[in-house]
Parts: C-alpha cells; structure tokens; sequence
C-alpha cells in the first residue's frame, strides 16, 4: 500500500516533531526537538515520492514549481495540524520540508515570551521587529502578539504572509491574511497597495528585499504598527542589516528613518530543555529609548548592547540575561546556554559568579 503524505504529516506531529524533510530516494527525516531521525518504516520509491508531492500541488503551483524551481505554500490536515510547506528541485529531483504550524496559537505568556511584548503589541504605531535564526519561533512569536491585538484592541490587522501559518479567527479586531502566489504576488505589492485597505497594523512576513523593507518603514512612518521579521541574532545585527541593503548614499536617510519608527527588536533562539524533552526561547529585547534611536541614527550600533543591558526597568533585557534566567531555573544546561550566549567569556563568568557552574565545562578562560 502506497504511503500518503497525510500518513507521513500524521506520524511528525504524533512524534512531536517539528520538520519533516523529504528526499527522493532517501527515508524521510523528521527533526524531532532540534535533532534529525530518519524513520526507514516511510520510505518509498523516488516515483512514489515525486507522484506524493506532485499530488499536493494545483496546477498553478505546479507551473510555478517547473519555472522558478521552488515553491511556498501551506497544507490543511483536519483534525491534525497545519503546515508550511517548501518545494523545491535538487539534483534533477524535487526535494521538500513541511514544518507544523499547530492549529492553536499559544499565548504571550504560554509562549514564555517578556512580558514588555503585550506592551509592545498595543503600541499605536511604529515598526517591530522580531529576529533570530531559520526555526527558532519568529512566526509562533508574531501570531500571539497579533492574537494579544486580537484580544484587546479593536484594530484593521491586514498580514501577507508566504504562507499563511497560523489561521486567525476575528474577536474584536479584523483580521484579513494575504499569502503570496494566492492572493498577491509579492510582498512589495501587497504594500504599495495596502494604504487602500485602511489598516492599523500591517504584518510582513519577513522584509527580504530592499522594496519591501522600504515599504514597510514607510508604513510605519504614516502612522501605522508594523510588524515583521529578519534573520538575524540580536538588535545591532538587525539594524546593520536593514542599513546595509541601501547604496552608501542613501544610509545616513535610511537610519534616521530607522531612529524615528523603530520601537522595538525582539531576537530570539530555541535550547533544548533540560529534560530532553522539547526546547525552549531564550529572548533579547531592545526598546527604543531616546538613547537608543540616537545611537541608531549616528550608526553607533555596537554600543546598543550597553543600553539593553542597563534598560531592565523599561523591560529590555540581553539574551545571555535570558539564558541565565533559563539556567538558574533549571530549564536549560549550561553547555547548552553557553553555546547560544553571545559573549561566552562574560556569560561564563556571570554563570561562575551566581555559582551556576563551578568550572568551566568547554575550556574558556
């Protein structure tokens, strides 16, 4: 008997798995909290392979997968999960990973997330940030923030998303989502004609070209809370690369711009939990205070790190302050924590001083 791709999709989420990659030829691999495991017992012929991915595809994308050689959507399991869904051809073959988006949206608080984030989502206007590597929560993160909005706030939230993730029900806001291919053809589109829509929020999948993440600041200089993500580690990285996708003469504009909207970056990155038995967020957050936008408008980036570190009473906090918090909590371990810090001389010495650790464990003085 063949096997489906809702069998496969059935068996990830019953696993606990959050990835599931496919490869023609090869047993599926699922990345189960953070590690790949082949499971042998789905392995199939590269024709069953190919025929099952091919079967999820109408024939728009099917097109779209011959001509530009990759693809982006979503798929529905009843009763199971959502998933977000990337096609794309490797050596002759067409290759695939679905990630679970769970059909629940969990909370700011559910989320672990600081609290200062329900503080932030209800800002009025401006432009939010939310970074850290491929995997590490950006999207779970933005959908509890729209759902705090959600819950609170009587607001026009206007998404375009590449896919739709998580599927929000209106309460006291509206929310209208756009998925590229399906109901616009960019990004960028979507923005220049967004302003027609009469949002109060806008959320942007992820600024990933110079158009959109120009766009998207002009938005939040109009007036309207902007929501978006990068891929990034921490709050200097994320301005530096924003600054860094404009010509040499148009950077000094670009950061002032940046100076005024920019509320807030939030960064974050997944460790594995203590008990093996999932992973965890550890968060960085930098608010902009008077200080910060003019460290942001004079480019002094690398000093952004001692104003988050002396802002905790404005809810700003460091990741290696995060990461200490989960250790001292017993979340986390140390070699764990150490290699997602930032800085692992001082994180190592913070560890020794609160008597977390009494050595140290991976030989740095």
């Amino acid at each position: 008997m063949a096997i489906t791709i809702d069998a496969l999709l059935t068996a990830l989420v019953e696993k606990d798995a959050s990835d599931l990659h496919l490869k023609a030829g090869q047993a599926p691999v699922m990345r189960v909290r953070g590690e790949l495991v082949r499971v042998p017992e789905f392995t199939m012929t590269p024709e069953e392979h190919t025929n099952m991915l091919l079967g999820i595809l109408n024939d728009e994308r099917r097109s779209r997968l011959e001509e530009i050689k990759e693809v982006d959507l979503s798929y529905n399991l009843e009763g199971v999960s959502r998933f977000r869904v990337n096609l794309f051809w490797q050596q002759g073959k067409i290759g695939a990973v679905f990630r679970v988006i769970p059909f629940r949206i969990k909370t700011i608080d559910q989320l672990g997330m600081p609290a200062i984030c329900k503080k932030i989502a209800m800002m009025p206007r401006g432009l939010i940030l939310v970074t850290g590597p491929t995997g590490s929560g950006k999207s779970t993160s933005l959908a509890a923030m729209i759902d705090h909005i959600n819950t609170h706030k009587r607001a026009h939230v206007l998404t375009i998303e590449d896919p739709i993730e998580y599927v929000h029900q209106d309460r006291i806001s509206i929310i209208n989502q756009r998925e590229l291919a399906t109901d616009t053809h960019s990004f960028s589109d979507a923005l220049r004609h967004v302003m027609r829509q009469n949002p109060d929020i806008i959320l942007v999948g992820e600024m990933r070209d110079l158009e959109t993440t120009m766009l998207a600041i002009t938005a939040a200089e109009t007036g309207h809370l902007v929501l978006s993500t990068l891929h990034t580690v921490d709050a200097a990285q994320t301005i530096d690369r924003i600054v860094d996708q404009f010509a040499p003469e148009q950077q000094a504009q670009i950061r002032t711009q940046l100076s005024v909207t920019l509320l807030a970056v939030i960064s974050q990155t997944l460790v594995p939990t203590l008990d093996g038995k999932g992973r965890v967020a550890a968060f960085e957050v930098m608010m902009a205070t008077p200080s910060i936008r003019t460290l942001v408008r004079d480019g002094k980036t690398h000093q952004l790190y001692l104003d988050i570190q002396t802002g905790a009473d404005l809810g700003m906090q460091t990741l290696d302050g995060s990461l200490l918090k989960l250790l001292k909590d017993k979340t986390i371990d140390y070699e764990h924590a150490l290699a997602k810090c930032s800085n692992p001389q001082e994180f190592q010495r913070r560890a020794m001083n609160s008597g977390l650790v009494e050595v140290a464990p991976s030989g740095i003085r």
